[in-house]
């Protein structure tokens, strides 16, 4: 376990696997009539909520400060509470597998807000991978979902907004990262502030009843909120073991789970186009974590 705790390749692999997992699990709660909103309130609250069990079991102190409150605020809402309700609302129109290929978008945007702003950068090696990773995700935008299905216009151009907040997120977290903090305290305030937005907005748009379908879903919701608790911890890790540029990464293993499970168990098929996209995402991920070994 100490050695995947310092390895980014092995985080990468384990976050976005898990990440991946959260898009069957979304579409078959929407499609049950578990609104996009409380689904990414199950996601959020059920994660921290079960990390900060387990901290204080273990006599985890929390210290807030108003650095951390900005923080698990402004993480909240760019990095949790916009892409998921984003990503949940697009997924029954465009397929779980295809919203799933949005987070491959987020490394290039990563890399030009990290430019931008001045926060680390991958070396040539690195870019040449996300140029390669970001031509797979072209090749499978250009196909709108799935065969005999294709997405409006409107649906697909929702769902480039996720890449865009992910990455702002992937900057955001490391500019501002408040020192000496470890990366569960930041998973658990950061989820439970998103968390907080979420509901507020659920009671606003909806009220109290719009919770009532996740009753008869409960082994899906533990299954959801087990899964997203420990992409929270490793995710955090892998903020500062990656950086943010080979973080947002994970998007591309995300989608490939997204692809497999969405054509196994969801009844998703896709054309060749889109399985020829995804292999290409598949080379820049090796590019750059060879390009992340260089540099370590």
């Amino acid at each position: 376990m100490d050695m995947i705790w310092k390895s980014a390749f092995g985080l990468l692999i384990i976050t976005g696997s898990l990440l991946g997992l959260s898009l069957p699990f979304g579409k078959i709660a929407t499609a049950a009539g578990v609104e996009p909103v409380v689904w990414a309130f199950v996601i959020s609250a059920g994660g921290g909520g079960a990390i900060m069990l387990g901290m204080l079991l273990r006599g985890h102190g929390f210290h807030f400060t108003r650095h951390k409150l900005r923080y698990f605020l402004v993480t909240a809402i760019i990095t949790y509470a916009i892409p998921n309700l984003l990503l949940f609302s697009v997924m029954p129109h465009v397929g779980a597998g295809y919203a799933g290929i949005m987070y491959t978008l987020s490394p290039i945007m990563t890399l030009v807000f990290s430019i931008l702003s001045g926060v680390r950068r991958p070396n040539s090696l690195g870019i040449a991978g996300i140029a390669i990773g970001f031509l797979g995700a072209i090749m499978v935008a250009t196909t709108r979902g799935q065969l005999g299905a294709p997405a409006s216009l409107f649906w697909v151009t929702v769902a480039l907004l996720i890449p865009v907040s992910l990455a702002a997120g992937n900057i955001y977290r490391t500019a501002d990262w408040p020192e000496g903090t470890a990366p569960t305290e930041l998973a658990v305030g950061s989820n439970l502030a998103a968390a907080l937005v979420l509901l507020a907005g659920v009671l606003v748009s909806s009220g109290g009843a719009a919770f009532s379908p996740l009753a008869a879903m409960p082994l899906l919701v533990l299954a959801q909120i087990a899964a997203s608790a420990a992409m929270f911890v490793f995710f955090f890790r892998l903020q500062v073991v990656g950086g943010p540029v080979y973080l947002s990464q994970i998007g591309y293993v995300a989608a490939a789970v997204g692809l497999l499970s969405g054509t196994l168990f969801l009844g998703e098929r896709y054309g060749l186009l889109t399985w020829l996209g995804a292999a290409v995402i598949c080379i820049g991920v090796m590019v750059t974590t060879k390009a992340q070994a260089r540099t370590e």
